[in-house]
């Protein structure tokens, strides 16, 4: 199966390598996996600082094959919300309850050009000690580390 996921994945946290494991589970052993992670230009529209588009790109790269996922993949750099999720052909999208808006979005436009609807899998946000949502803002913030732990 092909799957799509993307994302600033900076820092690299819990709740991304939960995200991408579900991913690559979903592609299967014979999948492809597609990473959209975000241009240092489209990052720059958060509000806590990003580490540089390569930097990002080697962490994720050492993650994924670190955890040896059967499945083909590849990072592609994400200049927009939807990056190649409208005219791609791909199987599935792979979300978190915080981005599943896009993925319902990208499947209404790719209905309005005639492309085929690609599955949705949503998964749960990973909760850190305070029964709070894992981000990248609160590990940024210095509430948390990139596990969930508690760090004042």
């Amino acid at each position: 199966m092909k799957v799509m996921v993307g994302g600033t994945f900076d820092p690299l946290h819990d709740g991304h390598k939960q995200l991408l494991g579900r991913s690559f589970e979903i592609a299967g052993a014979d999948g492809q996996v597609t990473i959209g992670l975000t241009t240092d230009t489209f990052a720059s529209r958060k509000v806590h600082p990003i580490r540089p588009f390569q930097v990002r790109k080697t962490e994720l790269e050492v993650f994924i094959t670190s955890s040896r996922f059967p499945a083909r993949w590849q990072i592609e750099p994400l200049i927009d919300r939807y990056g190649p999720a409208i005219d791609a052909d791909f199987d599935a999208i792979v979300v978190s309850e915080e981005t599943i808006p896009v993925a319902v979005e990208i499947n209404k436009l790719r209905r309005q050009k005639g492309a085929k609807k690609v599955d949705i899998h949503q998964i749960s946000c990973v909760l850190a000690e305070d029964g709070r949502w894992i981000s990248s803002t609160r590990i940024y913030r210095g509430e948390i580390d990139i596990h969930g732990h508690i760090l004042h």
